[in-house]
């Protein structure tokens, strides 16, 4: 058994259990990062120590391994000092907003994270289609494919796509919706057989939430579009419809018909246009929080107990 400081471990498991603890409160998308780097870290090292000296036992092995990794407690205080400075750009304000109703109202054309919230209903069109058809189709293909001795590699791969597609999409939603999510991948023991590999995707909840999340997301993205696209098209047509009536007579199109706006009405459906697109930026800062707490639930892996 090895003692570093006052941790008592003697395999990886333990340090990993000793390492949860000590980051227990934290976030958990940096405790899946920080438990994901120890557990790559530590393992790869002892393998590589294993091959080097065979025969020796693995408290051995892994006492110098601890010793230039650091303790539960040196490596937990690690990460959260280096979490101070790697904050997404838009953290989630915690205060209340004590500005006038008016204030709030119309100042959330300035609010940032109402833009970026805006730019990711429009960006979820495209990963929506991307990430959503495939794992819809991925998933499907994959199933039909398990009738084959080859299906079981090919369902192995679709499902590691997912964990990439995975972290993609998570960090997008940090980018643009301000919610920390994992930077790293979760790690997958080396030497383990396809078999075994296999089994170990199929048993992780973390794999059926990732494909549930990204075949959501393709509805979603559309919705999410229609809403931020169409709505922000239309509500511009409105306000520079004295310029385009008057100016250029074009028309304003509305349900298939077109039809010139009486000149008195002109300023009021420009009004109408500005208060439409205000109205869309606090929708898309409210489904931008939504989202952004859905997508945690889902790509964030609720750590194993490793017991």
């Amino acid at each position: 058994m090895h003692e570093k400081g006052t941790i008592m471990v003697n395999n990886v498991d333990e340090y990993l259990v000793q390492l949860k603890k000590e980051l227990k409160y934290s976030d958990p998308a940096l405790i899946q990062d920080a438990l994901s780097d120890a557990e790559e870290h530590l393992r790869t090292a002892l393998e590589n120590a294993k091959k080097d000296n065979p025969g020796i036992p693995e408290d051995e092995a892994l006492e110098p391994i601890f010793e230039k990794y650091g303790t539960p407690a040196e490596v937990a205080s690690a990460y959260k000092r280096i979490e101070t400075h790697l904050r997404p750009i838009l953290p989630t304000l915690r205060e209340p907003d004590t500005r006038s109703f008016l204030a709030r109202f119309f100042g959330i054309v300035a609010d940032p994270r109402a833009w970026s919230s805006f730019v990711y209903m429009l960006l979820s069109a495209i990963t929506g289609c991307v990430f959503g058809l495939w794992a819809l189709f991925g998933g499907i293909f994959s199933l039909f494919s398990l009738i084959l001795v080859i299906g079981i590699p090919i369902t192995g791969l679709f499902f590691l796509s997912l964990r990439g597609f995975a972290i993609i999409e998570g960090r997008i939603v940090e980018a643009l919706l301000g919610i920390r999510m994992p930077r790293k991948p979760l790690f997958f023991q080396k030497g383990l057989g396809p078999i075994e590999k296999f089994k170990s995707l199929i048993k992780d909840p973390y794999t059926w939430k990732s494909l549930t999340y990204l075949i959501l997301l393709f509805p979603l993205g559309w919705i999410y579009f229609g809403l931020s696209g169409f709505g922000f098209a239309l509500a511009l047509s409105f306000i520079f419809a004295p310029a385009l009536e008057l100016i250029f007579h074009l028309p304003l199109e509305l349900y298939g018909t077109d039809a010139f706006t009486p000149v008195g009405m002109l300023p009021i459906v420009s009004l109408a246009g500005i208060l439409s697109i205000i109205l869309i930026l606090h929708l898309a800062k409210l489904i931008g929080m939504i989202h952004g707490r859905y997508a945690k639930s889902m790509l964030v892996r609720k750590q194993p107990d490793y017991s």
